[in-house]
């Protein structure tokens, strides 16, 4: 058993802030502070080695990797030793206020421009789904605490929220991803695995009646209910081999944010072989199809091709891994990318063959809201209209 410190503030030094980590969720609450080693980087295909001979030597500290891995899985992940686990919360600041207009990136008439452009190449064979990403880049008036844009986040029960620190260019600011993921990659106690893939969203309403109407609506269409089967027969297809029992409900159910309705698939299973650790299976499954498409190499040389942003760790996925091979990896969903007083917001969307570029538009919209209300951001004309030049 590791021993949580309580988090005081004699503890915040720099470099300890710089190194925080933090995942809490409905089931979960994990914290760290310092790093005492880093993971060799490397590409997703590898992590499973790394992680496997990073805990073959004996070491102080925390038996414990906590970090991120990007969207692109022959990027770099960034995994390291935490120095202690605490608990408790840290005092926050208030955020400092926005400035200036938000820049979309790219704007929206040229994000339906995109997805137009990807639906013309889905012909069922070569491509059958890709999921497309936007950002909104904005500016504060001071520099931002990541930890208190958490503490924001974390008013919506239902999601994960997080705090991690992502590499920088030498002597540039600390930057850090910070986000409220509804969504579980995978997780594994022992033997027993889950995961809880989301495909196809919905908007929630003020209106409970329309609210109500929405969700029927979203159990209801084929075009997201196409979207949704294709990320369950992945991680189906990637699972079953490693598994003694998998159970894989035959639909999915309605899972809620404050802000968005998903489709939602809760799948667990049994392990045959103990030894397989939850990095083996975060790398076999990242990315899905929930934000790359399928199959794999031809969604993400499409995206490769249309998206003006490096995605970074936006959509790679969040968590921790220890020496037993037990740990949680969360989907890095409805994020910003924090440095300084400057953030970058991302959303992605789901295209398949019968997706309408408007729509899609509309759908990456309401999910900047999970942030834009963190940001105390009410006018949506000002983020969605101002920039469709």
């Amino acid at each position: 058993m590791i021993n949580r410190l309580p988090f005081t503030n004699a503890l915040a030094t720099a470099e300890q802030r710089r190194h925080r980590f933090v995942l809490r969720g409905p089931e979960q609450q994990l914290q760290t502070q310092g790093c005492l080693a880093r993971l060799p980087a490397g590409n997703t295909l590898t992590l499973s080695q790394r992680v496997s001979a990073f805990f073959s030597t004996r070491r102080t500290g925390p038996a414990l990797l906590v970090g991120a891995l990007p969207f692109d899985p022959f990027a770099d992940d960034a995994l390291y030793q935490p120095a202690e686990l605490v608990a408790g919360e840290e005092p926050v600041t208030p955020l400092a206020p926005l400035v200036n207009e938000a820049r979309a990136e790219p704007p929206a008439a040229d994000y339906a421009s995109m997805v137009a452009h990807c639906v013309a190449g889905i012909d069922g064979r070569t491509l059958s789904k890709a999921v497309l990403a936007r950002s909104l880049q904005l500016q504060a008036a001071a520099s931002l605490d990541p930890l208190a844009l958490a503490a924001r986040l974390k008013q919506d029960a239902s999601v994960t929220t997080y705090v991690l620190p992502v590499p920088v260019a030498t002597n540039a600011p600390p930057a850090w991803l910070v986000g409220a993921s509804p969504e579980l990659l995978i997780s594994r106690r022992g033997r027993t695995i889950v995961s809880h893939p989301l495909a196809g969203s919905a908007r929630r309403r003020a209106n409970a009646e329309e609210d109500a109407a929405a969700a029927r609506s979203l159990s209801a269409s084929a075009k997201d209910l196409e979207e949704h089967a294709y990320v369950v027969d992945a991680i189906k297809t990637a699972l079953a081999p490693l598994c003694s029992e998998l159970d894989v409900p035959d639909s999915p159910s309605l899972y809620t944010t404050n802000t968005m309705w998903h489709l939602g698939t809760r799948i667990t299973g049994t392990l045959k072989d103990d030894s397989i650790s939850v990095a083996t299976l975060a790398g076999l499954l990242h990315p899905t199809p929930a934000v790359c498409g399928t199959p794999r190499q031809q969604a993400l040389d499409t995206i490769s091709r249309l998206e003006p942003v490096d995605r970074g760790f936006y959509a790679g996925a969040v968590g921790w891994v220890n020496d037993a091979g037990d740990g949680d990896w969360y989907v890095a969903i409805r994020c910003a990318h924090v440095q300084a007083n400057s953030l970058r917001l991302f959303a992605g969307a789901g295209i398949v063959a019968d997706s309408e570029p408007e729509l899609e538009v509309a759908e990456t919209g309401a999910k900047f809201r999970a942030l834009l209300n963190a940001l105390g951001v009410d006018d949506e004309l000002e983020f969605e209209e101002q920039h469709h030049d």
